[in-house]
């Protein structure tokens, strides 16, 4: 008679993400039976926060859910209003927006490439000791996030939570010299970022390769930020608006954060820069688009710890489109445009650093916020990263558990999760006997 051997690994607190998570695996006879990603974050309740302010407070009190990507926030909030209300804005507010949303990819993509993600490949427990092995590259990644949070400054009106955003607009326009002024830093971003990408490219990364359905926005015209329809790699292509015909939010025992399913079979899917490079790589600007036919990398690419590149080719087309709107800026009148009140629904998604995200919002006729619901890209993803690390388990079962629970970490953080941006929502259920 053979005796059951149990192993439990726990991490406590998983470190170098955004927020506060653990993970708990159970193992029995060196069988996976149980994988966790418990989200311990208490929920914050953004959609109960947003219901009967004036539609006005949305941008800057949803740009409260993160401080590392409060852009992509407040862009799909004013897009779902401006639908909602009927607004259309011009060809130069676009542009501005698409402008800001690069000064987010750059600086999002900066600090999680090279304070929480770079160390895993060497084996550093922090940023501090890359830092002291790789002095040159880490202060070079510090600069880039730098330069995107100074454009966030100039086009937002700070670097986090910026105040600038505004349902039809912005509430000031920039200045052409106030642009101009960030073009030499910006040329110097584009070549920096170019050599980060080519080393990251050269990491040994761990066998790892899955069957995902990715999904992404795609514009026929332009990698996508702020419009597309949503398209995935099994040939969903629907308008963003569709998003809750064929994607839910369910409830897990474990997470504070809900977990998205791919409808009508309730599968795990995958969002996220690896994602949108897979479905859009084609619409990269000219030196992203040849960087990522130099990198080495076989597209498309299905091996989660590889995103670190598509950070890399974003941060490159980021900086070229930046460099071409600032080149043919020339101020930006009306800076908003004017609406009046009503009640409307509006729903919309563009594309955040770490994914996809989703907002819908129902408006009186007095201008109040009647109903919100947003979606952001780690909920979606926590799903898949449960479903990868049962896959991944069996190939590291040897290692001894605080190993094991490091190794599970690594492809966590491959995902870049965003806790805090998850936490946003939980359904209350009240059983009274």
């Amino acid at each position: 008679m053979t005796s059951q051997r149990t192993r439990t690994i726990e991490v406590g607190a998983i470190t170098r993400v955004e927020g506060e998570g653990a993970l708990r695996v159970k193992i029995e006879n060196d069988v996976v039976q149980d994988v966790q990603l418990s989200i311990y974050e208490p929920p914050r309740f953004f959609e109960a926060l947003l219901r009967g302010r004036p539609l006005e407070d949305v941008p800057d009190i949803t740009a409260r859910i993160c401080g590392i990507c409060p852009i992509a926030y407040q862009m799909t909030a004013v897009h779902a209003l401006e639908q909602a209300l009927g607004v259309r804005i011009t060809s130069d507010i676009r542009r501005l927006r698409r402008l800001l949303y690069c000064g987010e990819w750059i600086e999002s993509h900066g600090v999680h490439m090279h304070l929480l993600h770079i160390p895993d490949f060497f084996g550093c427990a922090s940023s501090i000791e890359l830092a002291k092995r790789y002095p040159d590259e880490v202060n070079r990644g510090l600069r880039l996030k730098k330069i995107g949070n100074r454009l966030l400054e100039v086009t937002g009106g700070r670097a986090v939570h910026p105040i600038n955003v505004a349902v039809g607009g912005f509430y000031r326009a920039p200045r052409r010299s106030e642009l101009q002024s960030l073009r030499d830093d910006f040329l110097w971003g584009l070549d920096a970022s170019i050599d980060v990408t080519k080393w990251v490219a050269r990491f040994d990364f761990p066998d790892f390769v899955r069957d995902y359905e990715m999904v992404a926005l795609r514009h026929p015209d332009e990698y996508p930020m702020n419009e597309g329809r949503l398209v995935s790699t099994v040939g969903l292509d629907v308008p963003s608006q569709e998003f809750e015909t064929h994607f839910d939010e369910r409830q897990v025992p474990h997470s504070t954060a809900l977990q998205a399913v791919r409808l009508p079979a309730e599968t795990n899917y995958f969002v996220g820069p690896l994602a949108r490079v897979n479905l859009n790589r084609q619409l990269l600007y000219p030196a992203a688009r040849q960087l990522s036919d130099d990198v080495g990398i076989a597209w498309p690419c299905m091996n989660p710890y590889q995103s670190i590149v598509t950070r890399g080719l974003e941060v490159v087309h980021a900086f070229e489109e930046a460099l071409s709107i600032i080149d043919d800026y020339q101020g930006c009148a009306p800076a908003k445009i004017a609406y009046e009140p009503r009640a409307g629904e509006g729903a919309w998604a563009t594309e955040a650093p770490r994914g996809m995200i989703y907002h819908r919002y129902r408006t009186t006729s007095e201008g109040l916020i009647e109903f919100a619901k947003i979606v952001p890209p780690t909920s979606q993803n926590q799903r898949q990263i449960e479903v990868d690390l049962r896959a991944y388990l069996p190939s590291v079962l040897d290692l001894p558990d605080a190993e094991l629970g490091m190794a599970c970490e690594r492809l966590i953080r491959s995902y870049d999760p965003c806790i805090s941006c998850a936490t946003h929502f939980l359904k209350l259920e009240i059983d009274r006997q």
